[in-house]
C-alpha cells in the first residue's frame, strides 16, 4: 500500500485517483504512526511553503518523514512536496524547509511580458541520469507544471532532470537513494505521468 501524506495543503484526490486508475491501493493520512508504518510514501503538493511547513509541524509529521526517508522507504515528492525537501524557500517571505536536500527555492522573474508566472502547462524534461522510475519514459518528454517557484541545487549528483522556463534552467527532478521528487505533476500528466506512478508503485527504493 502507498501512503499519501495529508498535510492539509496537498492535491490528494488527484494523486489517489491516479493510483486508483493503476489498480494500486493507497491510504491518505495525517497520522504520524501510519507514516512510520508505511511501505511507500507520496508527498503531494499544492499550496504554499509557509503553510505547508506550519501544518507539518502542527501535525508532528516532520520527524516521521525524515525517519522513513533515512530508513530507506521509497519516497516520492510532487511539486510543493519537492520544494519543501530543500533547505529554504523564498516563498511567504522566506520559509525554512525540511533540509533533507541541499538547495533553495526561488521565485521566477518574468524576463518579458509574454512569459507568464506562474508556469502553467506542459514543458519538457531533460533527463540527466537513469532511474527505475524513468522506465518507459523518453528523454525530453513533456509533463504538466503549475508553479511560480523553482528549486536550485549545486549537488549535481542529485539532479535527475532539468527544465527551461522564464530564462532559467531549473532542477525539475531531484533524487537521492530511496527518494525521488519532481516539480511537475505526474498525476496530471496523462499516460506518461501514470507510467512514473506505476513505476513508483513497483520500486524497492534502490537505484
Amino acid at each position: 500500500m502507498i501512503t499519501i501524506i495529508d498535510y492539509k495543503a496537498g492535491n490528494l484526490t488527484s494523486v489517489r485517483l491516479a493510483f486508483d486508475a493503476l489498480g494500486v491501493e493507497t491510504q491518505i493520512t495525517d497520522a504520524p504512526e501510519k507514516i512510520l508504518a508505511a511501505d511507500k510514501i507520496v508527498f503531494p503538493g499544492v499550496g504554499a511553503a509557509g503553510a505547508a511547513m506550519h501544518n507539518l509541524k502542527a501535525l508532528n509529521l516532520i520527524e516521521p518523514i525524515k525517519k522513513q526517508i533515512k530508513a530507506g522507504v521509497p519516497f516520492l515528492g510532487i511539486c510543493l512536496g519537492m520544494q519543501i525537501l530543500f533547505n529554504r524557500s523564498a516563498e511567504d517571505g522566506g520559509t525554512v524547509c525540511l533540509g533533507i536536500l541541499d538547495g533553495e527555492v526561488k521565485r521566477f522573474v518574468a524576463p518579458s511580458n509574454d512569459i507568464k508566472i506562474p508556469q502553467m502547462g506542459w514543458n519538457s524534461v531533460s533527463l540527466k541520469q537513469k532511474h527505475p522510475l524513468f522506465k518507459g519514459i523518453e528523454n525530453h518528454s513533456e509533463f504538466y507544471f503549475v508553479h511560480g517557484y523553482y528549486p536550485i541545487t549545486t549537488v549535481t549528483e542529485t539532479i535527475y532532470g532539468v527544465t527551461d522556463y522564464a530564462g532559467v534552467t531549473f532542477t525539475s527532478i531531484v533524487g537521492r537513494n530511496n527518494l525521488l521528487a519532481m516539480q511537475f505533476h505526474p498525476e496530471k500528466s496523462g499516460r506518461i505521468g501514470l507510467t512514473i506512478l506505476n513505476n513508483f508503485s513497483k520500486w524497492d527504493g534502490k537505484c
